[in-house]
């Protein structure tokens, strides 16, 4: 079992960074691969990043690649995401997940946490 908690959204100017926190707790954390999600208002949920279990992989959307940057530290039980660059259009609640598959779809990730909202806005 595993239990994940977000951290770390807010409100931020266009252009500004923000970095999300993913704590978890469980001892299968650390050979889970880890993925953030988001949901806007209205929308359906979106993939952003994932990494493996070693932080040997990485993968983007093709809308935050080089602008997010996904990381862990496992004798931290923690994944990040550092955001920059934001735009507007990154409005949205931050989800990080967990699972044994590094993927894109959110199908195959088993463990959710409740989420972190994030607001772009001047």
């Amino acid at each position: 079992q595993v239990q994940l908690v977000e951290s770390g959204g807010g409100l931020v100017q266009p252009g500004g960074s923000l970095r999300l926190s993913c704590v978890a707790s469980g001892r299968l954390f650390s050979n889970a691969c880890v993925g953030w999600f988001r949901q806007a208002p209205g929308k359906g949920r979106e993939f952003v990043a994932t990494i493996d279990w070693d932080g040997s992989r990485t993968d983007y959307a093709d809308s935050v690649k080089g602008r997010f940057t996904i990381s862990r530290d496992n004798a931290k039980n923690t994944v990040y995401l550092q955001m920059t660059s934001l735009e507007p259009e990154d409005t949205a609640v931050y989800s990080c997940t967990a699972g044994r598959s590094f993927t894109t779809r959110a199908i195959f990730y088993n463990y959710w946490g409740q989420g972190t909202q994030v607001t772009v806005s001047s």
